[in-house]
C-alpha cells in the first residue's frame, strides 16, 4: 500500500497592509501525516517519532485540545458538531512537527476524507503565543477545483489585530505541490494577506536529516521570527489590542459557498 505520509518544503510570506506597511518571509518545511500510518512510520523511520524525545517527533499534546484523547477522535468530534460524517475516511495532519523536543504551529491544517477518497473537510487549527488553540471546521465541495473558505475571526492571534475581521482561505489540494493563502479583511478592506508555498518530497530519515541541516530548528526558528515581527510592529508605533477570554468551545464552524457566506456563524 503506497505511504500517504510526506514531506513539504518551501516558505511562509506574511504581509501587513493597514495601518502600516509590513512585510516578512521565512523557509520552513512541513510534514503531511496520515494519522492511521503513524505505527508504520515509526516502525521505519529512525528520525521521527510519536509522542517520544527524537529529532522530529509528533505529540498529541502539542495538537487538538492536548488532552489525552487521540487525535482521530477530537477531529471526528470536531466534524460532527459541523455535521460532517466520515464514516473511518483517512485524517493528515499538515504540521511542522517538533523538533529536538520543542514545537510551535501558528497554523496546522487536518485534510479528513471519506473512505472513497474523496476530501469531505478541512480544519484549520490556530495557535497563539499566549498557548492557546482555536479551530475552523469547514466542508469541502469536492467539485471545486480550488478550495475556498471564509469565516468571521473569532480568536486572538496577533496582538495587533482587531478581533472584527473575517478570515478568507484560498488552498490547494495537497500534491507534488501544495499553496495556501489567507487574507484578513475589516470593514470590506484588506488588512493582512499570508501565503505559504511548497513541494512534496518522500518521507525519509534522509529528507528529515536534509531539511533539519538545511532549516535548523524549524520551530524556534518561527517563534522566534513571530516574536522579531512583532517588536518591529510595535517599534512602527501599531498599538496593542486587548485579549479576549478565549471560546469556550473552542471550535468556529466555516463556510464555502455563496449560498453559505451570507450565514457565517461560530460556535
Amino acid at each position: 500500500m503506497m505511504q500517504r505520509s510526506c514531506l513539504y518544503r518551501g516558505s511562509v510570506m506574511h504581509r501587513r497592509l493597514r495601518p502600516t506597511m509590513h512585510r516578512f518571509r521565512y523557509r520552513a518545511f512541513w510534514l503531511l501525516l496520515d494519522l492511521d500510518e503513524l505505527p508504520a512510520l515509526v516502525s521505519r523511520l529512525r528520525l521521527f517519532s510519536h509522542n517520544r524525545f527524537n529529532l522530529f517527533a509528533l505529540y498529541d499534546s502539542d495538537h487538538g485540545d492536548g488532552s489525552a484523547t487521540p487525535l482521530r477522535a477530537q477531529i471526528e468530534r470536531s466534524l460532527g458538531q459541523a455535521g460532517i460524517d466520515l464514516a473511518g475516511g483517512p485524517i493528515r495532519l499538515f504540521c511542522m512537527p517538533r523538533t529536538l523536543g520543542y514545537s510551535f504551529n501558528p497554523l496546522s491544517l487536518y485534510f479528513c476524507y471519506r473512505d472513497s477518497g474523496q476530501l469531505a473537510a478541512i480544519v484549520y487549527q490556530v495557535h497563539n503565543t499566549f498557548g492557546e488553540r482555536h479551530a475552523y471546521v469547514a466542508a469541502v465541495d469536492n467539485g471545486a477545483v480550488s478550495i475556498r473558505h471564509d469565516c468571521n475571526k473569532t480568536f486572538y492571534v496577533s496582538p495587533f489585530m482587531s478581533m472584527n475581521q473575517a478570515y478568507h482561505f484560498r488552498l490547494t489540494r495537497p500534491h507534488r505541490h501544495f499553496a495556501l493563502g489567507i487574507n484578513a479583511s475589516e470593514g470590506g478592506d484588506a488588512m493582512l494577506s499570508a501565503c505559504l508555498a511548497a513541494s512534496r518530497q518522500a518521507l525519509s530519515d534522509r529528507s528529515l536529516l536534509r531539511s533539519f541541516l538545511g532549516i535548523p530548528l524549524v520551530t524556534a526558528k518561527v517563534i522566534l521570527a513571530i516574536h522579531w515581527e512583532a517588536a518591529r510592529l510595535w517599534l512602527k508605533g501599531i498599538r496593542i489590542r486587548e485579549r479576549p477570554k478565549p471560546s469556550a468551545n473552542g471550535i468556529t464552524i466555516a463556510v464555502g459557498s455563496p449560498e453559505q457566506r451570507t450565514n457565517l456563524h461560530a460556535h
